[in-house]
């Protein structure tokens, strides 16, 4: 008999051996009712100790992690909640909302969810199906659930936390009893997930019998270690090169950085993001002192601690941008009727937000607003993320990243991006140094062999090719790769023309077509060129194909999206169910991958 699963202990398996060695028939018949006997007073015992909650002492409370996510943050947190759940012997499973199937929630006791909102109010892809049933006419009654829910968003969006917030209101009507109030996290995330994760564990921990309850501990993944570098804990890089790779008449600045790695113990894949800590235009800093009548000079509290208050405005919160929620917080600040009108009228409230900044609103509806006051009503200013143009196998202990500048005059001011504008395209040159982290985004990654795939970007959407075929010739794999890229003109905006000469020349890359929308009478974008070549297209497809797409979300990938699913729909003779399913299969089959901004 085979004892290497056993539950004994090394000490109990040897004193077992040393009983049982040489035993008789005798005693062995003795032995078995000895343990019948023994195994039945335990059972009793058990019997007569349940907890109020319906737990036998020996018995795990059930736990399931549920996550739905668009740039794997989501996933992050869940799996930091499996990692705290198994320290605390809690029966935990962490299920990707793709892999679960709803109807199994009448199934569950104890559930914790955690989701993001895709861009204007849309579930990520990977919780369509989750979001569609329990919020639908299917969605079942959940009396015995307990839940709790974690909504990740973005206050630049009008529908903030939108599918967190409609999943939180669906399990409530359902019946299902909440652990704790939803919990809506902005960009800035880390600490009120931290908090929400505490206060969920807390109520879990109610479930346990007084005997299993113990205390709640830090993860690894909720603290610092010495050595790792996150978005909390930035790496201190060094410039290597910058460089601009658009042409002197072009109408666009965009830079190519390489990003020193020396000593930091960060690696990276193609597909990846490099996290850059932001600061903000100082003109526009000055700008706001001026309209608050304040120097900037003493200190104050911050959520970053105590510093002053130019020092704050400088690197610690967005003023760059507006949101519906500052304009929100503006409104319940100071009473201002204006602002309080324009809340009211959404068309001219969307139009007030694109363009303009919080020294915007303090000049158009001046008051008599404290600096303290306003820095309550700041979100904090959010790192940048940039897609990595890089391969760490070609490129060693370097980043390299594709920054296009943005910059716009609005009613007589110039303005700044925070990161792209005045810190990396103004503000820094080589050798200085910058705070990174890497974000990881493994849905978006290359296949392992050399399946043939289809990379289209415009603009700065390239950026990750350049890494996927750096990737494949330090791999030596030479399959069928085709690029469908668009710019504006040919002889100023074919960003790392030669580059992708050269892997022509030496075959890692198979097929290019661009897209160059400015340089002709008529426009044309990739999604013209998709549709030109839609029966090759869809022939790669049919032979296993996947199909990359980076770049702006609210047009170009809307745009060619529409056109893939119409190119399916002709080539393959499909209904528009038929087509919207079979894309809706190489989503599944992470044959359809983007990375959208």
């Amino acid at each position: 008999m085979s004892i290497n699963h056993s539950p004994l202990s090394e000490f109990q398996i040897k004193a077992l051996g040393d009983l049982t060695n040489q035993v008789t028939a005798e005693q062995v018949i003795w032995l078995n009712g000895y343990f019948q006997g023994l195994s039945k007073g335990l059972s009793e015992a058990g019997s007569n100790t349940k907890s109020s909650a319906g737990q036998a002492s020996g018995e795990k409370v059930p736990l399931t992690i549920l996550f739905g996510t668009h740039t794997n943050r989501s996933k992050k947190i869940a799996e930091s909640i499996q990692e705290k759940a198994l320290s605390k012997n809690f029966d935990s499973k962490v299920v990707g909302m793709d892999d679960y199937n709803p109807r199994d929630l009448k199934k569950e006791k104890n559930l914790l969810v955690v989701v993001s909102t895709h861009g204007e109010g849309d579930p990520p892809e990977m919780a369509e199906n989750f979001h569609k049933f329990i919020t639908g006419k299917r969605a079942p009654k959940l009396p015995e659930l307990n839940f709790s829910v974690l909504a990740l968003g973005d206050k630049s969006y009008k529908h903030f936390c939108k599918t967190g917030i409609e999943i939180y209101q669906s399990l409530r009507r359902a019946g299902a009893t909440r652990f704790t109030p939803i919990v809506k996290c902005d960009v800035d995330y880390e600490d009120d997930a931290n908090q929400w994760k505490k206060d969920a564990f807390a109520e879990l921990e109610k479930l346990k019998p007084s005997s299993q309850v113990s205390e709640v501990k830090p993860t690894a993944s909720e603290t610092h270690e010495s050595g790792s570098y996150s978005r909390k804990y930035p790496f201190e890089a060094t410039i290597l090169e910058k460089v601009r790779i658009t042409g002197r008449e072009s109408d666009k600045e965009i830079y190519h950085l390489e990003i020193s790695l020396e000593d930091s113990g960060l690696t990276y894949e193609p597909g990846d993001a490099l996290g850059v800590i932001a600061q903000n235009p100082e003109n526009l800093v000055i700008g706001i002192l001026e309209a608050l009548n304040d120097e900037g000079l003493e200190t104050i509290d911050t959520h970053a601690g105590r510093l002053t208050l130019k020092n704050a405005l400088q690197h610690h919160y967005e003023i760059t941008i507006l949101t519906r929620d500052i304009i929100s917080k503006y409104a319940q600040q100071t009473k201002n009727k204006q602002v309080e009108a324009l809340l009211k009228d959404e068309k001219k409230l969307d139009e007030y937000l694109y363009g303009h900044d919080v020294l915007d609103l303090l000049h158009e509806f001046p008051t008599s607003i404290t600096p303290v006051d306003l820095l309550k009503i700041l979100r904090p200013l959010p790192p940048r993320l940039y897609s990595i143009s890089s391969s760490q196998d070609a490129v060693g202990e370097e980043v390299h990243i594709t920054v296009s500048k943005v910059q716009y005059e609005n009613k007589g001011r110039q303005r700044l991006g925070a990161c792209s504008g005045f810190h990396l395209a103004e503000n820094l040159k080589v050798d200085d140094t910058i705070l990174v982290y890497i974000e990881k985004n493994p849905n978006f990654r290359l296949p392992e062999n050399g399946t043939p795939i289809i990379m289209v970007g415009a603009g700065t959407g390239i950026a990750p090719y350049r890494a996927f075929l750096q990737q494949r010739e330090s791999a030596k794999q030479k399959g069928k790769t085709w690029l469908f890229f668009g710019e504006r003109h040919f002889s100023s905006d074919f960003l790392y023309q030669t580059e992708w000469q050269q892997y022509l020349k030496k075959g890692y890359l198979q097929k290019i077509d661009l897209a160059f929308s400015r340089d002709q009478k008529e426009k044309v974008y990739v999604q013209h060129k998709l549709k030109k070549q839609q029966k090759k297209l869809y022939k790669w497809l049919e032979d296993g194909a996947v199909f990359y797409l980076c770049g702006d979300m609210k047009h170009m990938a809307r745009d060619v999206e529409t056109t893939l699913h119409k190119i399916i729909e002709k080539q393959g003779g499909m209904t528009t169910d038929k087509a919207r399913d079979y894309i809706k299969k190489l989503k599944k089959e992470k044959r359809f991958q983007a990375d959208v901004y």
